[in-house]
Parts: structure tokens; sequence; C-alpha cells
């Protein structure tokens, strides 16, 4: 602890946590005091930064006053009931976050804590905030979902710089005029999972929000003037009671996804169909049809229908592919209508890149690309990436800079030769799919630059295992897809990933399994369209659980 400490008064940071701490130790409280004789008191920092979250912390001293230069303060994930009154006695306190505590009250102290930022008091047992923190003038983030807070202090509307306000799970039933109206900053707004009975009409002074949360509500209604929030890319207002749109929603020209879900609307405005979509989700309503026009919304990639006593279109339709069904509605259209109907790739990829924004997700499946678009690596921290269904038949350089993805997903293209060098560059890569490729030869050492690889799918791609390359360089994977790839044997390493869930070697050559393949990790072994001999129709025939007890008992005894 001293040598922590010590580092602490050097650098102004002090880092506790995952300690099993039950209490602050109370040098921490002293900072400066009781330094040594060899220490230079003149060189010591005053600590600004105290991290102490993942403990069983169950209270805070008043002696957190002995502390009046900490700016951040993270308390999350511990025991406490209550925060001291001393927490306004930190004027530079800029991030304080308490959530995941047992906490039933904040105090009205926290007030004078002027600087605050950003607070997170989220996951506790608040069932009020306090009007002080309408003193806060500097706040911007303040997320208090998953509580038991029945409104909203007045004194808030004094927060004009709020930009995020998070009151998920709480039970809220009435949002303040007033608030809404002062909060004219705001870009981020989630109320899901509350009792809202209504939507206040100040709602169209948001001119900046551009994501609207109120899922799971009490709400009838939108009004009219949610046409003044003309920034709003995300919608979200499914598990209501809402039964009419307003027209003025068409004229939400940025809305990528509208989100309206168990609702009961029973038609769906012409108007609305002027809306450039991504996602629409109109499933578990009262529609009986569709307008014609929802056939000029081209942008559409996602349009969800079921649960709907639908009429005029075929079952088929509703649960098909969203072409097939925008092209049936066009075709009702007269033609002068239709030839307005066509949307160019370009404003499809332009409205998916405004909506990754805030998703951090990109999709741009079934675009007919050639080649990956420069938005791809120039719209930021991207984590999903889907290219599927293209033509894309190589990755350019430039991808190598998406250093956030997590997820690449580039099903069905004309990719022949192993993104290798690209690869080894995406460090957070967890899920690849290149399935249904004509892709040539792994090298070897191919696995090697994907080390973190939790799924992957290189189902279709007949030639590529051909130069073996190691499985056993794939130590995380717990997905492997193989369908259809001419394999006459089980690769051998794939019996020494002990982290596999899943492993589908389906519609293959395969006559014989290793009995190696065993559990525990293994949940699902997908083996149907094999030639087998060494394992009966009828066992085959029971599933996974079935065929890994009759590999074990093939094993000859320990």
């Amino acid at each position: 602890m001293d040598r922590i400490l010590k580092a602490a008064r050097a650098s102004g940071s002090l880092n506790l946590s995952n300690r099993s701490l039950t209490e602050i130790p109370d040098e921490v409280y002293r900072n400066l005091e009781g330094l040594g004789g060899d220490d230079k008191w003149w060189e010591a920092a005053e600590l600004q930064k105290l991290i102490l979250a993942h403990n069983s912390i169950a209270s805070l001293k008043e002696d957190l006053r002995n502390l009046p230069f900490l700016s951040v303060l993270n308390l999350s994930h511990n025991s406490l009931s209550q925060l001291p009154a001393a927490i306004g006695e930190l004027p530079q306190l800029k991030m304080l976050d308490v959530s995941f505590n047992s906490i039933v009250k904040i105090p009205e102290e926290i007030g004078s804590a002027v600087s605050l930022v950003k607070l997170d008091c989220s996951n506790n047992r608040l069932t009020e905030l306090p009007s002080s923190l309408g003193r806060c003038l500097e706040l911007s983030d303040l997320k208090g979902s998953n509580n038991l807070i029945t409104n909203l202090p007045e004194d808030l509307a004094n927060c004009s710089k709020l930009s995020k306000l998070d009151m998920e799970g709480n039970r809220l039933t009435v949002m303040s005029e007033n608030l809404i109206s002062s909060w004219t900053m705001l870009t981020e707004f989630n109320s899901s999972k509350n009792l809202l009975n209504g939507i206040p009409t100040s709602i169209g002074g948001l001119s900046r929000l551009i994501r609207l949360d109120l899922h799971q509500n009490r709400i009838s209604a939108i009004p009219s003037s949610i046409i003044g929030c003309h920034s709003l890319t995300e919608l979200y207002l499914g598990n209501n009671n809402i039964s009419t749109l307003p027209v003025e929603i068409g004229a939400l020209s940025r809305l990528g996804t509208l989100d309206l879900h168990s609702n009961q609307l029973k038609d769906y405005p012409v108007e609305a169909c002027k809306l450039s979509l991504l996602v629409l989700d109109l499933s578990n309503n009262s529609l009986s049809g569709l307008p014609p026009e929802m056939g000029k919304m081209t942008t559409l990639r996602k349009l969800l229908l079921s649960g709907n006593p639908m009429r005029t279109l075929r079952s088929s339709l509703v649960s098909g592919p969203t072409p097939a069904l925008l092209k049936f509605l066009r075709s009702r259209l007269s033609e002068d209508e239709d030839s307005e109907a066509v949307t160019t790739t370009k404003e499809v990829i332009t409205m998916a890149t405004r909506l990754s924004i805030s998703s951090k997700e990109l999709s741009m499946e079934e675009l007919g690309l050639s080649a990956v678009p420069s938005e791809v690596w120039e719209s930021g921290e991207v984590i999903k990436l889907n290219l599927s269904r293209n033509s894309i038949q190589e990755l350019p350089v430039e991808l190598s800079s998406c250093v956030s993805l997590q997820t690449l997903i580039l099903s069905k293209n004309q990719i022949k030769d192993w993104p290798g060098s690209i690869l080894k560059s995406l460090s957070s890569l967890s899920c690849l799919k290149l399935d249904n490729n004509p892709l040539r030869q792994i090298p070897s050492d191919g696995f090697e630059m994907v080390p973190k690889l939790q799924i992957l799918d290189l189902s279709g791609n007949a030639a590529s295992l051909l130069d073996g390359p190691a499985f056993s360089s794939l130590p995380y994977l717990q997905e492997l897809y193989l369908r259809r790839m001419r394999l006459s044997e089980v690769p051998s390493d794939i019996v020494g990933l002990h982290q596999l869930r899943i492993l589908d070697l389906s519609q293959n050559s395969l006559q014989s399994i290793p009995v190696g393949l065993l559990e525990p990790s293994l949940q699902a072994l997908r083996l149907d369209g094999n030639p087998l001999r060494s394992i009966r129709r009828t066992v085959l025939d029971k599933g996974t659980k079935a065929v890994l007890q009759y590999l074990k008992d093939k094993l000859p005894e320990q």
C-alpha cells in the first residue's frame, strides 16, 4: 500500500479498484500528510483522481474534504448506502461515479460541487434526485437509470448544458414541459422503462437531439411538435399505447431507425413514407395493410411486420425479404410515381454512416458494392461492420485503421485471398465471417493474425484449408463453422480448442469423427450431410449430447 500511495503522490492519481477493500484506508484521506524525511514534499502532487471501483466499501468519511483537488472520483460497484455531506467540499470535482451501490439518497450538499460535469448514480435505490443539482451548471452527462425515482426536480432546468440524460428503468410518470424546454443542448435522452403517459410538446425545441428512447412506457400519442427534432436519427417508441402517428414525423429527414413495435397502430401514414429509414419496426400492431407509397422507401434494409392482422398482403410477403415487399408495394403505384422510387447506393451509405455515429455499428449489406466505401474507415470508432452480400474482391489497406473493430462480416462476396495483413492490425477482432467467398488457400500462419477470435465462419470455401492453417492459434475460439468445405477429415488441432461451444461440420465428406471431440465445452456439434460410417444414423438423430456420449464411450479406458 505504501508503494502505491507513494506513486500516487508523484502522479496525482490513485487506483485501488478490485482490492476487496471494506473501507478506504485512512492514508488515502491524508494524501500529503506523513511524508517521510526522504520524500521531497514540494514535488508531491495533490490527489486529483481516485478510483475505488469494485470493492466492498460500505461508507465514506467526512475526511473526504481533505482532498479538495479531486476531479475524478469513482466509487462504482461497492456497498455504499449513503454519501457524506463532504462531497460538496470538492470544488474541482468533474466526474462522480457512484453507480451499482445501495444508495438511498444523495445529499443536498452535492450542489456545492459546482464543477461537476458527469454524474453517474445509476443502479442504486434512489427515490429522488436532490434539487441542489440545479446549482451544478456545468453538468452535461447525468445517468440515473435503474433506480426508484418518481419525478425530477424542477431546479434541473438550470442545467442548460445537459447533453446526455439517461433515466431508464425508473418510476417517472410525467416529463415536465419546463425541464424539456430548458435542455436545448440534449443530444441523447433515454427515459425508457418508466410509467410516462405522454411526451411534452416542448420536445420540439430539442433541435440537437440525435437519439430518443422512450420504449416501454404508457405513451398514447406523439406530439406534432416532434417536427422540431430535425437532428433525430434514432427514435424508439416500442411497447407503448400509440394508435396514430402525426404526419409531421415524415419531415424528420435524418431519421434512420424508427421503432414502433407493440403499439396499437391501425395504419402507417403516407406522409411517413418520405422518411429515409434503414430500420422500421412495426411488429405487433393492428395494421391490416400498408400504403403502396411505402414501396418508395428504398433505403429500408429491415422492415418488421410480424404480429399484425394483415389482410391486404400475403403472409409470404410479410415474412419474406424486405426488398421483395417494397417491390410489390411499388407495383401498386402508378408508373410516373414509381420512377421517383430509385434511391442511390450513395444515399444509403450516407444514411448508414450517420446511424453508426451513436450505434458504432455500420451495415452496408446487399448494396451491390464492388469495393469497400471510404466512409467505413472515415466514420470513426466502428465496432461492427457488415459488408455481406456484395461483390467485394479485396479489402483496402485503409481498413487497417479501424482498430476498434470487433465484428467483421464479409459473407457472400468475391474475396479470393486471405486478408492477413489487414486482419493483423485489427487487434480487437473477435468475430470474422468469410463464408461463401471463392477463398483460396489460407496460409499456414493465417490464424496467427487473429488470435482473439471467438467466432469464425469459413463455410463454403472448399479449398481454403489445404495448407492446414493452425486452429491451435485460436485459443479463445467458441464458435467454428466449416459447412460445405469438402472436408474428408476433421482438422486434428480442433480437438485442442478447449473453449469451443459450437462446431458445425455439416455437408462435408467426413466418414469418421475423432473421439477426442468431447465435452465439457462443446454444446452443439453439427454433422448432418456427411457419409459417416462410425456413428449410426439413430445416434446422430438424437443430437449433440448423444453423439458426444457415443464418442466418449468409444474411448479406451484410462
